[in-house]
Parts: C-alpha cells; structure tokens; sequence
C-alpha cells in the first residue's frame, strides 16, 4: 500500500508543476530519445552522485536505501559513504530530500514531490526532454521556465551546465482572431560550462539512474535474461527430439 501511495504521489506532480500543467503536453511537443543504457554501470553510478548532489537537496527518494544502490551498481559500504551520503545518514537508510517539509511549504507553497518512482510514472523520454527543455524567463519566479511544461515551478538546477537559453516564440492566430505566443523552440545564448553533447550525456546518466530507481529489479532481470532465454531454447529442442522419439514407434 505504501508503494502504491507513492506511485499516485508521482502522478499528482513532479518537480512542483500543478496538475493542469501536467496535463498539458507542452503544446503537443515531441519527445526526444532518452537512449538509456541500464547496462551501463558507470553511467548509472555518474547518475547516483548527479542525484544526491542536484536532487536531493530538496526531493526526496523514500523508497530507495543507500545500500541497495551499492549493492546493484558495485560499490562497498565505504564507497558509498564517500560517494553519496552526506551529513549523519546511515548507508542502510533511505534516501531523505535535505528540505523540510515546513520550509518547502512556506517557500514553495508544497512539498517537492519524492522521485522514487518517478520515471515509471513519466518515462525516460519524458525526463530526459524536461530536463534538457528550461529556458530564462525573467517572469518567472524562479527566472526560469520550461518548454515541456509551461509556468514549472522549479527552477533550471542545471544552467551553469547548460548555459543560458532562450525560446523562440511565434505568434499563433486562433479562430475568431485571438493570438497566442507560442514557444516552438529554444535557443542557446550563452554556453554553459559544457558543450551540449556533454550536458545531454550528464542529462542521461541522470535519467539513467531514476530509471534503474523507480525499479531496481531491472538489473537482475536483465543479467538472468538471456540465461532463461537460452534454457528454454535447450529445453525446446529436448522436447522436440523426445517427441520425435515418442511418435516413431506410433507411425
């Protein structure tokens, strides 16, 4: 039940965006290939940190424990204490967000949703095209908004990556005369302190590792795949040939 509890906290909101945001879809905006390579364990360990070091800060991932990560992506206890535990928390806890609830109440006007199982509930290409997807909106409270979903409430964590980006608007007529300003894409103004190959490869390590978090199982699934598949491929071919013996006799 608690899981379950969670999975409809995801759906609720990510990322403080209300609602009727979420049900938008960005003006009908494609999303972009996400790529993700779970087999690719330094990737998914890159992700980790970008995680605890970005996101954590005011998220949260409950449902997630420290040890189990090194477990799955091969880290001792020691190591993960140096690479992903900060301040007093224990490698056999949860990942706890660093905001209290009271705080990000009174800041945000909501707690930060927690991503445990977000990116069952949004999809990797999801993620990966809403991360990449900010621009500077000096309207905006926090200076920033986002392609994906227009007026998010959370601010651009990446933009000394990035660097500063701008929409491109036109001007879009309705029926009946009415005009609307239409973000069909953005521009890069200003580098960051990569270049955007690089940012979209930490933007993937990234996704990579919410993907394997919101379903840790994965890993496993995937190592005893082919395995199983190769089994069963033997155990066909026992079967058709103990057939075979079977009906000779019979014709």
């Amino acid at each position: 039940m608690k899981h379950v509890a969670a999975f409809k906290a995801m759906l609720a909101g990510l990322c403080l965006m209300p609602l009727a945001a979420m049900a938008s879809g960005g003006h009908g905006m494609a999303l972009d290939d996400a790529r993700v390579d779970l087999g690719d364990r330094a990737a998914l360990q890159r992700g980790a940190q970008l995680f605890v070091e970005n996101c954590l800060s005011c998220h949260s991932a409950q449902y997630m424990r420290y040890n189990r990560i090194g477990q799955d992506l091969g880290w001792t206890d020691e190591e993960v204490r140096q690479r992903l535990i900060k301040g007093a928390a224990k490698v056999g806890e949860t990942m706890s967000g660093g905001m209290p609830a009271d705080y990000a109440k009174n800041a945000f006007g909501v707690v930060p949703p927690d991503l445990s199982l977000t990116a069952r509930a949004r999809g990797e290409d999801w993620l990966y095209t809403y991360l990449r997807s900010f621009y500077a909106d000096p309207a905006r409270p926090m200076g920033a908004n986002n392609r994906l979903f227009k007026d998010v409430g959370m601010p651009n964590i990446f933009w000394r990556e990035q660097g500063v980006v701008v929409p491109v608007v036109h001007e879009v007529r309705h029926e009946g005369g009415a005009t609307e300003q239409v973000v069909t894409g953005l521009k890069l103004e200003q580098p960051g302190s990569m270049t955007p190959e690089q940012f979209d490869g930490m933007i993937r390590d990234l996704v990579g590792y919410m993907v394997y978090m919101s379903e840790p199982a994965v890993l496993k699934r995937q190592a005893i795949g082919p395995w199983v598949l190769a089994f069963l491929a033997l155990f066909f071919v026992i079967i058709y040939l103990l057939k075979k013996e079977y009906w000779r006799d019979i014709k």
